[in-house]
């Protein structure tokens, strides 16, 4: 099967899709079991330091992202792939053996380090594996993974009401150790052949070919228009994953047990709806048109707006339950556009990089505003506050509309 060039694309897909759930699933289990671990870990009892907790994953990832693309656009990201699953999978089961907040704080920040490595290295894998009318649609399909990966995560509150958050963490982390051996064998590289690869063993030489990337990306105003319209909706994105959870706990006066599953569930399902509708819409609409990707995007986060809203001021079950259901559906049209509207500002040597540092920012305003919420959980004001985060994502819809213009669909 693997043979088959017009099969194996879909079958990287398949494989990275995988990898994207367990992603998400090992890092989003944390945010739902923070009761069960506070009788063991009692520095947890605070909102504020569980958001630190969360906030030095965040802060640690979003600094190695363009690192982690850089890198990815000059080796091998096969074996990229490989050696970042397995680490986070292992820091993962050593979670589970963890005695307190200190230990808990030095392996999120390696889990931090590790899981950046993924990202832009399988998309930019997937984006040279898909071209023309799939490119959307398999970042879309690949995306869903990150959302079942979340919705997953939702269920560490279960496992450790039934079993215990200890073993919930180790059983995780060595399935994703034993997934990472089966890459091994099954997942193959994809270079173009534009690409242009260091063979030089000089480290000047090396420092030279960054230099360039870097100064390629910075240096055109297109970038840093993608670069804000991805990390302003990173902030209720971000929240939304952190704090969904004790949100619909806190409105529907329900315990985590419940409200873990709930919100994930219903975040994940309309996400996938949206990635997926966002995915063939795209690849449809940029035949016709060169916006038509950027239009998508556009449609997805405009209907995040009054999700928000919904979320922080609905005082019912159906008003939650509509805001999470937008949220995820325009989210996820949103996140199935990101990768294919870089690429057609930036060429498949500079990708990774690209998508590296829109990681970056989306991290940082993810990392701002999960540390803000924590305070804002204390305060009483955790409703509030989420839907006045609707404002940036506004702004990054008018910017996105008025200004980005390609002129072409896919940067050579």
């Amino acid at each position: 099967m693997t043979n088959n060039k017009s099969v194996y694309p879909w079958v990287v897909v398949g494989l990275l899709w995988v990898v994207a759930l367990l992603n998400y699933m090992d890092r989003q289990m944390l945010s739902t079991m923070k009761v069960a671990m506070m009788h063991d870990i009692s520095e947890l009892e605070t909102a504020e330091n569980f958001g630190r907790l969360m906030a030095i994953f965040l802060w640690i990832y979003g600094i190695m992202s363009p690192f982690a693309g850089l890198i990815a656009d000059r080796i091998n990201r096969k074996w990229l792939i490989v050696l970042s699953l397995g680490v986070w999978s292992a820091v993962t089961c050593l979670m589970g053996y963890a005695q307190n907040f200190g230990q808990l704080y030095v392996l999120r920040g390696i889990m931090g380090v590790s899981e950046a490595l993924y990202i832009p290295a399988g998309l930019s894998l997937i984006a040279d594996y898909h071209k023309g009318n799939t490119r959307s649609l398999a970042v879309g399909i690949h995306m869903t993974g990150l959302y079942l990966g979340q919705a997953f995560g939702g269920f560490g509150a279960t496992a450790a009401h039934h079993w215990s958050w200890q073993s919930a963490f180790q059983i995780f982390g060595f399935i994703g150790v034993g997934y990472s051996l089966l890459l091994i064998f099954l997942l193959k590289e994809k270079r173009e052949p534009v690409t242009k690869r260091v063979e030089s063993n000089s480290f000047i030489a090396a420092l030279i070919s960054v230099k360039q990337s870097i100064g390629m990306l910075l240096g055109t105003a297109s970038f840093w228009i993608i670069l804000f319209y991805f990390a302003a909706p990173s902030f209720p994105g971000w929240a939304v994953k952190n704090w969904i959870p004790t949100l619909f706990s806190n409105t529907l006066n329900i315990d985590m047990a419940a409200s873990g599953p709930l919100s994930t569930i219903t975040i994940a399902a309309s996400s996938f709806v949206g990635v997926i509708f966002g995915g063939i819409l795209a690849d449809k609409w940029i035949s016709k048109n060169l916006k038509g990707r950027i239009y998508t995007g556009v449609i997805g986060l405009s209907l995040t707006v009054p999700a928000l809203v919904l979320l922080g001021f609905g005082d019912g079950l159906s008003s939650v339950l509509a805001g999470g259901i937008l949220f995820g559906v325009g989210f996820g049209m949103f996140d199935a556009n990101n990768m294919p509207i870089l690429c057609q500002f930036v060429s498949p040597r500079h990708r990774a990089a690209g998508y590296g540092f829109m990681n970056m920012a989306g991290v940082f305003a993810g990392a701002v505003i999960t540390k803000f919420l924590g305070k804002s959980m204390d305060a009483g004001n955790l409703g509030r506050d989420m839907a006045l985060l609707a404002i940036p994502v506004a702004v990054a819809i008018i910017l996105q509309l008025s200004i980005l213009k390609p002129e072409t669909a896919d940067k050579i």
